[in-house]
């Protein structure tokens, strides 16, 4: 499978999706313009990995900011991990946020209730 590395700007998360290394993680901050445009490939290359001879993928989410638009998105590849999940895949969430940001582990909260994959909340110093 092809590795996804994006760098992250102001207004786009970095992103790895890294089967070799298991690697796979969106950090920083998320408002992209056209988020569907940003996100499509992503969830493109889930549904390749759903298909794969690969089992075992723990997606970390280390955001410190993403707006509106974005948490759909987000939403998306949480349901997608899910699918994974219930298809008999090996796979767990890691939900990061600064232990100061009440919005971004409520948002993590949120998103634990309404997903059934094994998810973990891990707050780090900012």
């Amino acid at each position: 499978m092809d590795i996804i590395k994006i760098q992250g700007t102001d207004d786009t998360p970095a992103v790895v999706l890294d089967v070799e290394n298991e690697i796979f993680q969106l950090s920083g901050r998320s408002l992209p313009e056209d988020v569907g445009a940003f996100y499509d490939p992503i969830l493109d290359w889930l549904e390749d990995f759903s298909e794969s001879k690969y089992k075992k993928m723990t997606f970390g989410f280390k955001l410190e900011y993403f707006n509106t638009a974005s948490s759909k998105l987000l939403l998306d590849i949480l349901l997608k991990l899910e699918e994974m999940f219930e298809a008999g895949k090996e796979i767990s969430v890691k939900w990061y946020f600064p232990e100061d940001d009440e919005d971004m582990e409520e948002a993590g909260e949120e998103y634990a209730d309404i997903v059934d994959v094994p998810f973990e909340q891990i707050p780090y110093e900012d």
